[in-house]
């Protein structure tokens, strides 16, 4: 069945929507606005990163690991060209291809580095407003630098 032009302009306003959420995800983390970052998750956030040394099981947990792994360090996260599926109006997926780089401070506990990869996220629409509801981030390649 072919869309109207109300459900194509729908599905077009919600991609757009899912865009700008993940660019406030790329930029709260940078400029560590943790605030922000926290608002841009469901409560019930499901995540999958496999680097990650704390395994964070929760919005809250995530947030916190995110500002202890980034507290001091300078980053750098962007994310190219995504995919993204608008599955009915409350659910969506998306891959995002993605590079960073974290230069984190000699004293610190974590590895400065670089990497590429994907975010394979999944997003719920809630009182009108999409969100993050699952994150899994697939590293290609991951360099290890020099901290700083």
């Amino acid at each position: 069945m072919e869309e109207s032009i109300e459900q194509v302009v729908r599905r077009l306003a919600a991609i757009e929507e899912i865009r700008q959420l993940k660019a406030r995800y790329f930029r709260a983390v940078d400029l560590k606005l943790w605030g922000m970052f926290s608002e841009l998750f469901t409560a019930d956030l499901e995540i999958d990163f496999a680097e990650s040394t704390s395994k964070p099981m929760t919005r809250e947990q995530f947030v916190d690991s995110a500002r202890r792994h980034f507290d001091g360090a300078v980053s750098v996260h962007h994310g190219h060209v995504p995919e993204i599926e608008i599955l009915d109006e409350t659910h969506a997926r998306g891959i995002w291809p993605m590079f960073d780089i974290v230069e984190t401070p000699q004293e610190s506990k974590y590895e400065s580095h670089t990497g590429y990869g994907h975010y394979t996220e999944e997003y719920r629409n809630e009182d009108g407003r999409w969100r993050i509801s699952r994150t899994q981030l697939s590293r290609i390649k991951r360099v290890v630098l020099e901290s700083q």
